[in-house]
């Protein structure tokens, strides 16, 4: 068992939805840490695609997920989540739970620095 293991992934048929979760096994440190989700589709680069402060405050969203995902934390649960409607097949990919390694620190997951700990992925299969 990772520090960060996803779950709720799956096939879809195109306009449903997905929730992903990624629990953390951290004990002291998850509310101060700034989480989020990459993705990678075959053949292509991973993408940055949302992430959320460690307050759940600030939250960062690729072009791609804005206006269908929404990303959340709970902290006490020490869990993150993935909320995805209206999926399409351009979606199809590994997800990924990512977590910055700078503790009480915010920056956007456009780029992969400082996310440096990463879970094993979740496949996501929509079909259109």
């Amino acid at each position: 068992q990772g520090l960060l293991t996803e779950s709720g992934g799956g096939s879809v048929q195109a306009g449903g939805s997905l929730r992903l979760s990624c629990s953390v096994f951290e004990y002291d440190f998850m509310n101060r840490r700034s989480l989020g989700w990459f993705r990678q589709a075959p053949g292509q680069e991973r993408e940055g695609l949302a992430c959320i402060s460690p307050d759940g405050r600030r939250t960062y969203y690729h072009d791609s997920a804005k206006g269908r995902f929404t990303i959340s934390r709970d902290n006490t649960l020490k869990s993150i989540y993935l909320q995805m409607n209206d999926l399409k097949s351009e979606d199809t990919a590994v997800y990924y739970c990512v977590r910055d390694s700078r503790a009480n620190w915010w920056s956007s997951c456009a780029t992969e620095d400082g996310y440096t700990t990463w879970g094993r992925g979740t496949q996501v299969t929509v079909s259109s």
